[in-house]
C-alpha cells in the first residue's frame, strides 16, 4: 500500500471517527446549555461552506471562504474549492473547469449575475466564471446534482450561481453613502500580483459602484523536475525542468454598476468589460493571445402584495483570438533557416512554404432575457414560475498563418446558432414544521444550426470531401427537452435533518459537439475542450443527454449547529450520454494521441459527499476546531465498460483552524489517491495519489484584513488528477511529433502568499 493511500485512509477514518454519529458531542452539548453558545460564537462562523437554510439542494460559499482565499488565487472557481461533490479540472491560471460528481463543463448551468454565458472558444478558454474577478465576488452557490428548475435547464450536473457585491443604499434620514475597498496580492511561486479597487455613492434611492481588478503571472513551478527538455522550439528561450510551461496569464476587469430604488422595486443596470491579453494553457496546444468581453445587464425587481417579479435583459460580445504563445513553437515549415526556429528542418523564407504561428479566432454573441414570478399562494405555500430567452451566435475561423502556408481562411463553425427557450414552473410547500417539499417542471426547446464550411485552400488532409459532406447534411436540430425535480427536507430532530430528492435533467449539445467537421489531425486537436491531448471532430446527429439523479443527504448536528456532519450518496445515469469513439474505420493507437469523434452512448455516475465540522476545544491560545470534506464519485460507460473521463479520485480535505480575537488560521490537509482507472478510449494519464499541507492566516482591523498563507508548504511533487496532458511546449500542432503522450500537469510547488484589503 502506497504512503499516500495509507494517509488517505487515516484522514477519512479521522474524520469519521471525529464527526459520525456525532451522539457524543450532541449528547454532552445538550447537557450543558453554556456550551452551545460558546460553540455557536461568531468565532466559528470562518467554516468552509455554509448551507443555504431557505433553499433545497443550496450550498454556499462562506463570505470568510471568499475573503480568505481571494489572495491565493486569480481564477474565481478555484473559489469552489473544498464545496462537498465539487472537483476542478485544470486548464489556464484564470479558467479552470469545475466540476460536480463527475459532470463538468457545459453539463452544467453556471449564472453570473443571472446571465448564462457560454464558452466562445473550441478549447473552452473563456468559461463564464473567469468573467467574474475574485474580488468582485459577492455570493457563491452550488446546487449539486438535484437542482430546482428555477434555478436553471439545459445541464445535467447541477447549477453555480455567481453574483456580484450587492448594491448599497444610504441609511432613511442619511444624506449619502460613500464608502470603498482597495487590496492587493502577491504570490512567491509564479511571481503573480495584482489588486482591486471599488467605490460607491448611494442616496437613499441611488446607487452608482465602479469596480476594477488587474492580475498578471509567470509560469509556476512544480515541486521538482519532471521533463527532460528545455526546448520550446523558440530561438533563445527554454523552460525549466522544474517549471509547468504555458501557466501564465494576465487580466483586466472593470465593471461599472447603478441601481435605482423605485418605491419597493429596484432598477439595476451593470456594464462590464474584461480584456486579457495573454492566457497561456498547459494543457491545450494552442494559448489565448487576446480575449475582450463586453456586457450590459439590466435587471428590475417588483414586489406586490402576492409576491415578487423579476425581469432581465442581457448581453454579451466576445472576441477571442488563440495563437501559439512563448513555450510554444512558432515557426513551421521544412526548408532553409529562418530566424526564430530552432526545428532539426526548419522552415523556409517567408512566402514559400513557411507558416508563421496559426491563428484562431472566435465571435460570440449572446442575448438573453428572464421573466420570474414568485406567487405567494399561502403562508405555507410558494409558486414559482418563469420563462427564459437564450440566443447565441458564433463564428470560429482560423485565418491563414503568416507566410502562406495555408491560403484562405479555415471555418471551424461558420454562424453557429443555439437558441433556447424555456417555460418552467416549481411549487414549494411547507407541508407542517417537519416537512417542506418542491416539485418542478421545466421545457426547454433548443434549436441549433451552423451554415456551409470550407477548409484552407491547400486541401490538407480530407478537408474537401469532409467539408462537402458536412455541407450536404441537415444541420438544422430542434430539440424538446423536459426537466422534473422532486425534493423534500424533513427535520427528525432537532439533531437529525434528511433531504433527499430525484431529477430528470436534459443538456443538448454545444455547437462544438454538433458542427466540427474535420478529422485532419491538425484541425481536430484544435478543437478540444477537456485538455487531453487528443482531436475531436462533432457530430450533427447527437441526441440531447438525459440524466436520471436519485440523492439523500444524512444531516447530523448539534442543535446550534456547531457539530455537523452531512452525508450525501448520489446516483445519476445518463442516456445518450455524449462521450468518443473511434473515427469510422479506425481504431485507437495505446498510449500516444488520436482523433476521436463524439458519440452518444449510456453511462452512470455514482458516489458519496461528505462534509463535517466540530469545535475541539477552548484556551488561551483561542477556539480550536476541525472541518473536513470527502468526496468520491465512480463514472463508467455502461456499454464499453469503459471508465469516463476527467473523474476526480477519492479526496479528503481537513482543516485544523484557530479563532484568537481578530486572529481566523488554518493548517489544511488535503489528501487526493491515486488514479489507477481511467478513460482507455482517450488514453488518460494515470497519476499518483499525493497529500498537500497549506497554511492560511488573517487578520481583521477595523478597516484592514491582512492575510497571509503557505500553498504546498512540504513543497510535494505531483500531478493534477483531472488537469489533461502535458503539451505546454514545443512542436504542439503536431499529434505525433510533438509533445509526447504520457507526461500529466503537474501541480504548483511551494508558494507563499499575502494580500490585503482595505475600506474606506
Amino acid at each position: 500500500m502506497s504512503r499516500s493511500l495509507r494517509i488517505e485512509k487515516q484522514a477519512c477514518a479521522a474524520l469519521l471517527m471525529l464527526l459520525s454519529p456525532l451522539a457524543l458531542a450532541v449528547e454532552a452539548a445538550n447537557q450543558d446549555p453554556h456550551a452551545h453558545h460558546q460553540m455557536a460564537s461568531a468565532e466559528l462562523d470562518a467554516t468552509l461552506i455554509e448551507a443555504a437554510a431557505d433553499e433545497l439542494g443550496a450550498r454556499q460559499v462562506s463570505q470568510e471562504s471568499l475573503r480568505s482565499l481571494a489572495p491565493s488565487t486569480s481564477d474565481t472557481a478555484s473559489l469552489l474549492r473544498g464545496t462537498p461533490g465539487v472537483s476542478l479540472n485544470g486548464a489556464g491560471g484564470i479558467s479552470s473547469l469545475p466540476a460536480i460528481r463527475g459532470l463538468g463543463n457545459d453539463r452544467l448551468r453556471v449564472k453570473v449575475d443571472g446571465m448564462d454565458l457560454i464558452a466562445s472558444c473550441p478549447n473552452h478558454m473563456n468559461p463564464a466564471l473567469s468573467y467574474v474577478a475574485p474580488s468582485n465576488l459577492g455570493k457563491l452557490q452550488v446546487f449539486a446534482g438535484i437542482s430546482p428548475v428555477s434555478v436553471g435547464g439545459d445541464s445535467i450536473g447541477g447549477t453555480i450561481i455567481a453574483d456580484r457585491v450587492a448594491p448599497e443604499f444610504a441609511a432613511p434620514g442619511a444624506a449619502s453613502l460613500s464608502k470603498g475597498e482597495v487590496g492587493g496580492f502577491y504570490r512567491s511561486n509564479n511571481d503573480a500580483r495584482g489588486g482591486n479597487f471599488s467605490a460607491l455613492h448611494a442616496t437613499e434611492q441611488f446607487h452608482i459602484r465602479y469596480a476594477g481588478s488587474y492580475s498578471k503571472a509567470n509560469n509556476y513551478t512544480a515541486g521538482g523536475k519532471f521533463k527532460n527538455s528545455r526546448a520550446t522550439g523558440r530561438l533563445g528561450e527554454g523552460a525549466g525542468l522544474d517549471e509547468v510551461a504555458s501557466t501564465a496569464f494576465e487580466r483586466r476587469d472593470h465593471e461599472l454598476g447603478l441601481a435605482y430604488k423605485l418605491g419597493e422595486d429596484l432598477l439595476e443596470l451593470t456594464l462590464g468589460y474584461q480584456h486579457v491579453p495573454q492566457e497561456l494553457f498547459p494543457n491545450q496546444r494552442m494559448d489565448m493571445t487576446d480575449n475582450t468581453q463586453e456586457r450590459i445587464n439590466l435587471r428590475y425587481l417588483s414586489q406586490f402584495a402576492w409576491g415578487s417579479l423579476e425581469t432581465q435583459v442581457y448581453h454579451e460580445k466576445v472576441e477571442h483570438e488563440m495563437d501559439f504563445g512563448p513555450d510554444k513553437r512558432f515557426w513551421y515549415g521544412m526548408q532553409s533557416m529562418v530566424p526564430g526556429s530552432t526545428d532539426s528542418r526548419p522552415c523556409g523564407p517567408i512566402g514559400t512554404t513557411c507558416a508563421a504561428g496559426m491563428p484562431m479566432e472566435s465571435e460570440g454573441k449572446t442575448l438573453g432575457a428572464s421573466i420570474k414570478a414568485n406567487i405567494e399562494l399561502s403562508a405555507s405555500d410558494l409558486l414559482r414560475v418563469g420563462s427564459e430567452y437564450q440566443r447565441y451566435r458564433l463564428n470560429d475561423y482560423w485565418p491563414a498563418s503568416g507566410g502562406s502556408m495555408w491560403p484562405g481562411t479555415f471555418e471551424n463553425i461558420n454562424d453557429g446558432q443555439r437558441d433556447r427557450l424555456a417555460l418552467f414552473g416549481e411549487w414549494e410547500q411547507q407541508v407542517n414544521p417537519a416537512w417542506l417539499t418542491l416539485v418542478g417542471l421545466r421545457f426547454e426547446h433548443v434549436a441549433t444550426d451552423a451554415s456551409e464550411v470550407h477548409g484552407y485552400g491547400g486541401a490538407q488532409g480530407n478537408q474537401i470531401p469532409e467539408a462537402a459532406a458536412f455541407n450536404a447534411s441537415d444541420r438544422s436540430q430542434r430539440d424538446n427537452n423536459w426537466d422534473f425535480t422532486a425534493l423534500a427536507r424533513y427535520n427528525h430532530s432537532a439533531n437529525l435533518d434528511l433531504e433527499f430528492g430525484v431529477a430528470r435533467k436534459v443538456r443538448s449539445p454545444n455547437l462544438y459537439e454538433r458542427y466540427t467537421w474535420s478529422s485532419w489531425p491538425m484541425a481536430a486537436t484544435m478543437n478540444n475542450f477537456v485538455g487531453d491531448g487528443n482531436g475531436y471532430v462533432g457530430d450533427v446527429d447527437l441526441k440531447p443527454e438525459a440524466a436520471h439523479i436519485a440523492s439523500v443527504t444524512f444531516d447530523w448536528h448539534s442543535a446550534d449547529r456547531s457539530h455537523e456532519l452531512k452525508v450525501t450518496p448520489f446516483y445519476t445515469r445518463v442516456n445518450d450520454f455524449v462521450d468518443a469513439v473511434a473515427l469510422p474505420g479506425a481504431t485507437v493507437t495505446p498510449n500516444q494521441f488520436n482523433v476521436l469523434q463524439y458519440a452518444n452512448q449510456s453511462a452512470r455516475i455514482y458516489g458519496v459527499d461528505i462534509a463535517g465540522r466540530m469545535p475541539l476545544l477552548r484556551n488561551e491560545l483561542g477556539q480550536w476546531g476541525l472541518e473536513g470534506v470527502i468526496n468520491y464519485s465512480n463514472g463508467k460507460n455502461r456499454e464499453t465498460g469503459d471508465q469516463l473521463y476527467n473523474i476526480m479520485p477519492l479526496n479528503t480535505t481537513l482543516a485544523l483552524t484557530q479563532q484568537l480575537g481578530n486572529w481566523s488560521n488554518s493548517l489544511e490537509m488535503v489528501s487526493v489517491q491515486a488514479k489507477n482507472d481511467g478513460s482507455d478510449l482517450r488514453n488518460e494519464i494515470q497519476t499518483p495519489g499525493y497529500t498537500l499541507f497549506n497554511l492560511r492566516l488573517s487578520h481583521r482591523w477595523d478597516n484592514l484584513r491582512v492575510d497571509f498563507g503557505v500553498e504546498n508548504l512540504a513543497d510535494k511533487f505531483y500531478y493534477l488528477p483531472t488537469g489533461g496532458a502535458y503539451t505546454a511546449q514545443g512542436r504542439t500542432m503536431s499529434m505525433t511529433m510533438g509533445p509526447a503522450w504520457g507526461t500529466a500537469v503537474p501541480g504548483m510547488g511551494r508558494s507563499v502568499y499575502t494580500g490585503f484589503n482595505l475600506s474606506f
